[in-house]
């Protein structure tokens, strides 16, 4: 997977945004105000590498199966965030996989208001849910 892949498949996430709130080479993708993965259009080293919200004994066995998943770059609770490389032994299925995992961890941290709102929200067109 590219990082085009990437923002696309982080924009496919129902009612996700992106923004640029660190900069203008990092991309962050939130919800409902909420970030749920971010990352560097520049490669650390030859990697590029996203930033996703995973449940924490999620988080730990990913981590322990593939050397493309590491704790939380820049992330302040690491057991909340994994990196996940690209290049790295992580199959593409996994990492678009991820993306949903990390907005549906977003989406179940939102008071339970803001979570009926989400679930309201209609897709947006050419989008996939």
């Amino acid at each position: 997977m590219n990082i085009e892949e990437l923002r696309e498949h982080c924009l496919s996430i129902k009612n996700a945004e992106e923004c640029t709130p660190f900069g203008e080479d990092v991309m962050v993708y939130k919800i409902m105000n909420k970030m749920f993965a971010y990352f560097s259009i520049t490669p650390k080293g030859n990697d590029y590498f996203v930033v996703m919200k995973c449940a924490p004994e999620k988080a730990i066995e990913l981590r322990e199966k593939y050397d493309g998943i590491t704790k939380g770059y820049y992330a302040g609770n690491s057991l909340l965030w994994n990196s996940v490389y690209l290049q790295k032994d992580v199959p593409d299925r996994l990492i678009v996989e991820l993306i949903a995992h990390s907005a549906e961890e977003v989406v179940k941290k939102l008071p339970k208001k803001k979570q009926e709102e989400y679930r309201e929200l209609q897709q947006k067109p050419g989008m996939k849910e």
